[in-house]
């Protein structure tokens, strides 16, 4: 998922990261100890031919493609000055005020405090979960006006970065899982997938695939563009400046405490919740529906993620607005999608049928789906699901425009909740 989480990642973009990169040549190497020789590159650039003066060849000797060279270059002219260091700072500074304030005031807080505080939270993780992952990056269902701006108010709680931003960076997520392309690749590590990928300039990769990107889709929303324009302003005010007000004018709670309850602590949760998609959720657990990609699923990241821990499911499924093939089993997500399905402001809501989950499930996953024991028993296993049936039942009008790339339009049953 996500998305910075509470600060300005655009540092390292391309206009302000890109520098000239020295041209390299591939001058073959010289022996020292052998008479006179003529050095003759081979004509792939990736192995150099030494012959003696009747053209004889003496040594293979292989050396680094100049592809190779340019990005060890690269490294080397961007060591010492890749770290982000305004990130570093806030988010040190941030983290330690929260540990500090937990511990000293957690039993001065008042009961009122406590649950005002949780609520704010689960609103803020509302317009993450519901608003720029399910919704703007996915398009895995459709909501009226009302809602959007709801969500997107929500969204500024939380206090990351922009829609735009959030979404460009997702999408590329998805399409470049695991590669140098991926922002928050988990295979450089815990700890860089979880914060890290915040504290340094990404990766050239990660510039050059997020400008190809397609976001019209989210541009040409006006509930998007009017977040856009007064980003700033929404995200001081809904998550540091409003919340604390409230249970000190309210119920008379001491400004230290509603300041560190409802701002700090309560930002500083709210962002690694959401980090931990990136970093455990790829890392822990089970993989019943594909056993080949790194996402899992993980129950205690769901839990505190309102629903996005179900990571292998969503890897495979990313246009299920369910993000679980269970709808509400730690996934208050979509209990709150199906509430404003009812009041008629989600529609379209598009799942994956069950069979088509199923059969998925017992051909690539990892033995670990329910349905396994029972199709090892009776011996019957199921055939592949071929790409002409995931797009069975999609209709080419149906299809988002800005995401048709990203997802393969699999198998869906329309949902019958709200308008159509």
């Amino acid at each position: 998922m996500p998305p910075f989480e509470g600060f300005d990642c655009t540092t390292g973009t391309t206009k302000a990261g890109q520098t000239a990169e020295p041209e390299l040549n591939n001058n073959v190497l010289l022996l020292d100890n052998t008479p006179a020789r003529k050095e003759v590159a081979a004509e792939d650039d990736d192995e150099e031919l030494v012959v003696d003066d009747k053209g004889q060849r003496l040594v293979d000797t292989p050396i680094p493609a100049a592809k190779e060279i340019e990005k060890e270059a690269h490294k080397r002219e961007l060591r010492g000055r890749q770290l982000v260091w305004h990130n570093i700072i806030l988010i040190t500074v941030f983290h330690a005020l929260a540990f500090w304030a937990t511990f000293t005031y957690i039993f001065d807080l008042s009961w009122k405090s406590w649950i005002y505080s949780i609520s704010l939270g689960a609103l803020g993780g509302l317009g993450v979960t519901a608003g720029c992952h399910r919704l703007w990056s996915h398009r895995s269902y459709k909501a009226a006006a009302p809602l959007r701006v709801f969500l997107a108010l929500c969204y500024s709680i939380a206090g990351q970065n922009t829609i735009l931003e959030w979404v460009r960076d997702h999408r590329v997520h998805h399409k470049f899982t695991e590669t140098d392309a991926d922002p928050h690749n988990v295979k450089r590590g815990f700890f860089f997938a979880h914060v890290g990928w915040l504290m340094q300039r990404k990766h050239p990769d990660v510039l050059r695939q997020g400008q190809k990107v397609d976001l019209s889709d989210v541009q040409a929303d006006p509930v998007v563009q009017w977040h856009q324009r007064h980003f700033l302003l929404l995200k001081i005010l809904l998550c540091f400046v409003l919340p604390p007000l409230i249970p000190v004018y309210a119920w008379n709670e001491p400004w230290h405490l509603a300041i560190y309850s409802c701002a700090v602590v309560r930002y500083v949760l709210l962002l690694n919740f959401t980090w931990l998609v990136n970093s455990a959720a790829h890392m822990f657990g089970n993989k019943p529906f594909d056993k080949r990609i790194n996402p899992t699923e993980n129950v205690l990241v769901s839990a505190v993620a309102m629903g996005e821990g179900w990571h292998n499911y969503h890897h495979v499924f990313p246009w299920d607005y369910k993000t679980s093939e269970y709808s509400y089993f730690f996934n208050a997500t979509t209990v709150w999608i199906d509430i404003f399905s009812k009041l008629g402001l989600a529609f379209d809501c598009k799942t994956a049928t069950p069979d088509m989950v199923r059969r998925v499930a017992l051909r690539h996953g990892d033995n670990s789906h329910p349905d396994h024991k029972r199709v090892e028993s009776d011996h019957h296993h199921p055939e592949e699901v071929t790409y002409d049936e995931y797009l069975r039942v999609i209709k080419e009008d149906d299809v988002y425009t800005g995401v048709k790339d990203l997802h393969n339009e699999e198998d869906v049953t329309r949902s019958e909740k709200g308008r159509a």
